[in-house]
């Protein structure tokens, strides 16, 4: 059971997401909330670590999980033969003592989501489940609960962040 809440930020490529979870990461800290982030990289396998540094010759010897410390950071890098589940991701995060997990990406996931749409071509992601705000980069004829233009991201971040801190 996981005890951090959970959002996600769905869109597709150049609807906004990274630059809304970034806004969105700034205003939370700054309120004092400790955020994780997830990323969910759907372009291939991401070259997180050097090659030729050790605990990319550990992975290359055949570490199934290595992980360097130091400075009071933690980087870790985990491989298995298939995708990582997204609550496999938040179970691991959730022993981070945070006060809420930001995820960008995994639109089929359950936890409640913000929707980025570019255009009236997007439309298709209002029918995901739990889509608590929806950022428009274009006026759409249709009523929409809980819509904002791109241009009042940071009124959804402060609405979001409202019911992050009432629990």
């Amino acid at each position: 059971m996981v005890k951090t809440p959970v959002i996600q930020v769905v869109g597709y490529q150049n609807s906004g997401k990274t630059l809304f979870a970034e806004k969105f990461i700034k205003e939370a800290t700054a309120q004092g909330i400790k955020v994780g982030v997830i990323k969910h990289h759907g372009h291939g396998t991401p070259e997180v670590y050097d090659q030729k540094k050790d605990s990319g010759r550990h992975r290359k010897a055949g570490a199934v999980v290595t992980g360097v410390s130091g400075g009071g950071m933690i980087s870790v890098q985990a491989t298995k033969e298939n995708e990582w589940e997204l609550e496999q991701l938040v179970r691991l995060y959730d022993s981070f003592d945070l006060d809420l997990i930001l995820v960008e990406g995994f639109k089929e996931e359950r936890f409640p989501k913000i929707v980025l749409l570019r255009d009236k071509d997007d439309m298709n992601l209002l029918n995901k489940k739990h889509v608590i705000g929806t950022i428009m980069k274009e006026i759409l004829d249709v009523p929409i609960d809980h819509s904002y233009h791109y241009d009042q991201m940071n009124d959804c971040i402060e609405d979001v962040l409202k019911d992050v801190r009432r629990g």
